[in-house]
């Protein structure tokens, strides 16, 4: 990539040092930058000079601050003037003013120029620079073609310029948290659609995935308060569920988009990473009565900015500001929105307009994201007082069926468990009632039925139902997955968990499963870089070791099985890949040892584990005596049954089908599959 012009730095004396460090950052990646603390001593030769660079540079950065602000007269106010009066003479749609704030100053200040504020900021803290910041001034020095800034405006009225194995190898429910069309997110949408569609370089251009992909990268939280990030955070949800129900665009998962949260990498390396062609990023302040909303859509291969927006309104316009966004960007783009047909039907707008209710959902998934049991109890107060508020709010209802069945499956045993289940049932059946072609109202339901109730069947019919009124939802596709391997309709799982990593290609749990349903399959060759893929990932999860000792243990590899063991977190997981590795490594006393550790232990939340071990014995009689404990407490072990690669060596022995008959699961004469 060729870069053809320089970059003019402007700011005022008293932030050099921040004004120093985005120059450092540029020149590092080979921009030629006109910034030198040593001249700034004026004098007619000086401002000569200066003046030349203004009327010749390619972009013209001005740095604003509190200082700025805060200076009525200084040489960077000239430096303005004369680069605005610049900007004049060119095409609308060229780039040369960009921005730069590197404190809060709001971008209404009545002291800067208004030809600054008809375009989008850059919020550079301190003046650290970030990889997209670099690649969006090399594309835009290397001629990519762009949308200009000023392009895309508000309309009239804005205030101003705009682990996933648990003790037990957990079934959690993956279903999408359903977020969808909050402030801003149709406008970020028609735009992004449009951008797409419309805006693609004719000249060949290096993608680093479909044309037709996106990943939006978490919202940054520019409020100043860490206790504001539920609501950037929710607002990100919302764009990629939206993005999400247009047909034939791929569209990353937020588990996956959230992991360059703050991240250095380039836009060139993220992109490579989700596998995406382009990125949406921004920010989110929320003062007070005002939100802001600001994004931009970013060519992932060059870092060039396509389109980019920003918006203020009053808190209170929350959802009215959407359709208000949608007409401005619709005749921005002289483009015919196309809203997919079931939009409204998967809208997380509460029915009554209560804003209260809708802060309180975000709140509700903020912290059922921290997958903790002071997380999850915190999720369920909220999603209650979001129903409270909205009786009617069916997305409520989901998040609180859902947190609830997360409780009793994690964290509770007997009869506590078995209330929350209750409690969980009631409230997926309280959003079917309200709407019953909400996708994830079924997989909340489906969730209960497969984790509580243990009725497979059920369970089954409730996820295929989800994926139909979601297909692009990949999350629908993984619980489905995860319920089909149960029932041992292993092929079509793995078929469906490899589709769902293709929106959530940095998952580790679900590259977990991926690996024990091929484990169940024998098919190691392909199960071992699954779960290699899951480590690397999230090096500390528990129980992904233990995967890989199974792997070794099939494979007939006694210290390959040992070494994968040691590895594994201390703790239950741990005991557990201990006593299985043990077993095939000719040593009697370690392994009985191992065995009675699992079970002095364990027993009371592993007893499917247990049973496992048995097998690996060649003790059958112990084998079904474990599999009836396990059964007697509900062990969510038993999910595992038809792909286990241990116990199914007994599938035909009377008893296993006995057991299959009691547990609900189909016979094994029925599960076509390869042991």
């Amino acid at each position: 990539m060729s870069l053809t012009g320089a970059v003019f730095l402007s700011y005022a004396s008293g932030d050099a040092v921040a004004a120093e460090r985005i120059a450092t950052s540029l020149r590092t990646a080979g921009i030629e930058v006109w910034f030198d603390r040593s001249e700034l001593r004026g004098g007619d030769a000086w401002d000569t000079s200066i003046r030349k660079q203004i009327k010749t540079c390619a972009l013209f950065i001005p740095v604003i601050s509190h200082t700025t602000h805060d200076r009525i007269e200084g040489y960077f106010r000239l430096e303005w003037k004369l680069a605005i009066d610049r900007s004049h003479l060119m095409a609308a749609d060229k780039a040369f003013l960009l921005p730069v704030v590197i404190d809060d100053t709001r971008d209404d200040d009545e002291r800067v120029p208004e030809r600054f504020r008809e375009v989008q900021w850059t919020h550079l803290p301190k003046g650290e620079t970030t990889p997209a910041f670099v690649g969006r001034i090399r594309g835009l020095l290397s001629g990519s073609p762009t949308i200009a800034a000023s392009s895309v405006r508000p309309v009239a009225g804005a205030i101003g310029d705009a682990s996933p194995a648990s003790r037990r190898r957990s079934v959690r429910q993956w279903g999408p948290k359903t977020t969808l069309l909050a402030v801003g997110a149709v406008a970020v949408v028609a735009a992004a659609y449009f951008v797409l569609e419309r805006f693609t370089p004719s000249r060949p251009t290096l993608l680093t995935g479909p044309p037709n992909s996106i990943a939006v990268l978490p919202l940054a939280n520019e409020s100043g308060d860490p206790n504001q990030q539920y609501f950037s955070d929710g607002l990100s949800e919302d764009l990629i569920t939206t993005l999400s129900q247009f047909p034939g665009l791929k569209v990353i998962g937020h588990t996956s988009s959230f992991k360059f949260r703050n991240s250095k990498e380039d836009s060139g390396s993220i992109g490579t990473k989700l596998g995406v062609a382009h990125l949406l990023e921004g920010s989110v302040r929320r003062s007070g009565d005002v939100v802001r909303v600001s994004t931009e859509l970013i060519n992932a291969s060059d870092g060039s900015t396509q389109w980019s927006a920003r918006y203020d309104r009053p808190y209170k316009d929350l959802f009215a500001l959407q359709d208000d966004i949608t007409r401005a960007v619709a005749a921005a783009l002289k483009a015919k929105l196309l809203l997919p047909e079931n939009a409204g039907a998967q809208s997380d707008r509460p029915p009554s307009g209560n804003l209260e209710a809708y802060n309180r959902l975000l709140r509700g998934r903020f912290y059922d994201a921290r997958d903790n049991e002071a997380g999850e109890r915190k999720a369920i107060e909220e999603f209650t007082a979001a129903t409270q508020l909205d009786p009617r709010y069916a997305v409520a209802w989901v998040g609180l069926s859902t947190s609830l069945t997360n409780l009793g499956e994690q964290w509770l045993e007997g009869a506590a468990a078995q209330k929350v289940y209750a409690q969980a049932r009631a409230a997926a059946e309280e959003a079917l009632t309200l709407e019953p072609d909400l996708a994830a109202a079924h997989s909340a339901r489906g969730f209960v039925l497969r984790v509580a109730d243990f009725n497979w069947r059920g369970a089954e019919a409730e996820y295929r139902r989800a994926v139909e009124l979601a297909p692009d939802v990949g999350s629908m596709k993984f619980s489905l997955a995860n319920q089909l391997a149960t029932i041992g309709q292993v092929e079509e799982a793995i078929e469906l968990t490899r589709q769902a990593l293709s929106t959530e290609p940095l998952r580790a749990g679900w590259h977990e499963w991926l690996a024990m349903d091929l484990l169940g399959l024998n098919r190691l060759d392909e199960a071992e870089p699954a779960i290699h893929k899951a480590i690397e990932l999230q090096p500390h999860a528990e129980g992904y070791y233990q995967t890989l000792t199974m792997i070794a243990i099939k494979r007939g590899d006694p210290k390959a099985a040992l070494a994968a063991a040691l590895q594994e977190p201390v703790g239950d997981w741990q005991d557990i890949a201990l006593a299985m590795a043990y077993q095939i490594g000719g040593d009697s006393t370690a392994a009985d040892a191992a065995l009675k550790k699992l079970i002095d232990k364990h027993a009371a939340i592993a007893a499917y584990q247990v049973a496992e071990v048995y097998a690996l014995r060649n003790d059958q009689h112990k084998t079904f005596e474990w599999l009836e404990r396990a059964w007697s407490i509900r062990d969510t072990g038993i999910t595992s049954l038809l792909n286990d690669p241990f116990i199914l060596r007994y599938k035909d022995d009377p008893r296993f089908s006995a057991f299959c008959r009691k547990v609900g699961l189909p016979m094994p004469a029925e599960v076509e599959r390869h042991t």
